[in-house]
């Protein structure tokens, strides 16, 4: 619920959420059918629209739970759901007759024809495969009915498989990524052994001596949104499965912004350096995918989530603390109020009220010298390398 809230509040129009059953989150990330209710009520509230996951590919034995799931989520008041399955899709539409459905990336749509035939089945939105590029989705676009809606990624994490559709993990693990439960061996370091050596590895090099010769490049868009507005394009979607609120906050306020047009590309670029991510691409949108080879299956970040505001009066700020900072660091405020803004962390009480040099407490509640206006829900964070 926290991460819906922060979506909107910097800047999403619509969330796609798991509930109960069928969605590709750990289950620990699920939202009960209260939690829902509660997140259509808050999302219509503030006049945007949410959206539910069915995406896993569906059993025998899960077909007619589905129906009445899909029912529910109709009458509860949920905007649409989003499939890839084609047994889903059909379950759906003759359970909840009007109800809404996406075709999800993993369907691997990537021609007009198929997009065709997710519309003539009731499809209102294809979430086109990421492999295509820019000028296979204008022709598409050209060739298939204009009251259909694409949506392609544009930011996130990508699956070395094609269209996520991978069974590593399922091999080594028992554990499916086309169920949700991926452990990504795809980002493991790798290492050669010949049949006649045995316990003898032979480094598997890239280049600069990386070997996690699986793992994707992270997609990143914000440098040509408007070619796949142009291409037809109806809806970005920014990959946000599992992660957290300062990584939700981050990336929707920067494309909020760069459609808004309010900071410069350079500036946003840099911005999503900020989170953790691996090495950055553009995925297939020019062609077959870029990479500089320097990709080690691990992340990167230059910036460390400090807080999160929970209120604010008389030149003082109160936070939840989420990493150490202490007294003299320089603190940047995350904000759809300000960009670039900071300050220095001075007088930081704890919540009894004592003064304190480090606030060190995990989710503990802290109270410092703040010279910005700032509303709860937003965040605070430091440099890497800055400390006052």
């Amino acid at each position: 619920m926290e991460c819906l809230k922060t979506a909107f509040r910097f800047g999403a129009d619509a969330v796609y959420l798991g509930g109960r059953m069928l969605q590709l989150r750990a289950e620990k990330a699920a939202f009960s059918d209260a939690m829902l209710e509660e997140a259509v009520n808050y999302t219509h509230g503030i006049g945007k629209r949410l959206y539910v996951t069915l995406n896993s590919f569906v059993k025998n034995s899960e077909i007619g739970p589905l129906g009445e799931y899909a029912r529910w989520l109709r009458d509860t008041g949920t905007d649409a759901v989003i499939v890839s399955d084609l047994g889903a899709l059909a379950a759906v539409k003759a359970a909840a007759p009007g109800f809404a459905v996406h075709i999800s990336t993993q369907a691997n749509c990537c021609n007009y024809m198929a997009a065709r035939t997710y519309y003539d089945m009731g499809a209102e939105r294809v979430v086109l495969a990421r492999e295509l590029s820019i000028d296979e989705i204008a022709e598409l676009r050209v060739l298939t009915p204009p009251d259909l809606e694409l949506e392609a990624f544009v930011h996130g994490a990508m699956c070395m498989a094609y269209s996520g559709r991978c069974l590593i993990s399922s091999y080594l693990n028992n554990r499916s990524g086309n169920r949700g439960e991926c452990t990504q061996p795809c980002r493991w370091n790798y290492h050669l052994v010949e049949q006649k050596r045995p316990g003898e590895f032979f480094e598997v090099e890239e280049g600069g001596g990386y070997s996690a010769v699986l793992s994707s490049h992270d997609l990143n868009c914000i440098s040509f949104l408007d070619k796949l507005c142009e291409a037809g394009i109806t809806s970005f979607k920014i990959e946000g499965r599992m992660k957290t609120l300062y990584y939700v906050a981050t990336v929707t306020n920067a494309y909020r912004r760069r459609m808004d047009n309010t900071q410069t590309l350079a500036e946003l670029e840099a911005e999503l350096n900020s989170v953790s991510h691996r090495p950055y691409s553009s995925g297939f949108y020019f062609g077959e995918m870029k990479t500089n080879h320097n990709n080690d299956g691990g992340y990167r970040w230059d910036r460390v989530f400090i807080g999160v505001v929970k209120g604010c009066g008389r030149g003082r700020v109160s936070i939840e603390q989420r990493n150490s900072f202490a007294e003299g660091d320089g603190l940047e405020i995350l904000s759809p109020d300000y960009f670039g803004a900071g300050f220095t962390a001075r007088n930081i009480t704890d919540s009894a009220g004592q003064n304190v040099r480090q606030a060190s407490l995990v989710q503990g509640l802290y109270t410092m010298d703040c010279p910005y206006e700032l509303h709860e829900g937003d965040i605070l964070r430091k440099r890497l390398t800055e400390r006052g």
